[in-house]
């Protein structure tokens, strides 16, 4: 088991959102879970992503969760939440 912790910039952004997009608590809950258990994806059973060529303080890995997207940096058995945002269709134009 691993144990998560969020930043305070990952607080203030999930707070900010949460007010707008009640969806937004579940699939926070949804991805703590999944963190806990393999944040990793040795099991290849989640959507999760290593990024490549992104400093270790902007979130080495990416977890999507519907149209959410979580960003975190793994620390021994320590999950460190850095970013929450919302995956838009105009996000990657």
């Amino acid at each position: 088991m691993f144990s998560v912790h969020t930043t305070p910039r990952f607080e203030r952004l999930l707070k900010k959102l949460s007010k707008h997009h009640p969806d937004l608590v579940g699939r926070f809950a949804e991805a703590l879970a999944i963190l806990e258990i393999d944040p990793y994806n040795r099991s290849r059973s989640y959507p999760i992503k290593k990024l490549a060529d992104v400093p270790p303080e902007e979130g080495q890995y990416r977890l999507r969760s519907g149209h959410w997207r979580f960003r975190y940096n793994i620390w021994n058995q320590e999950v460190e939440l850095t970013y929450c945002g919302l995956r838009r269709e105009e996000t990657y134009d």
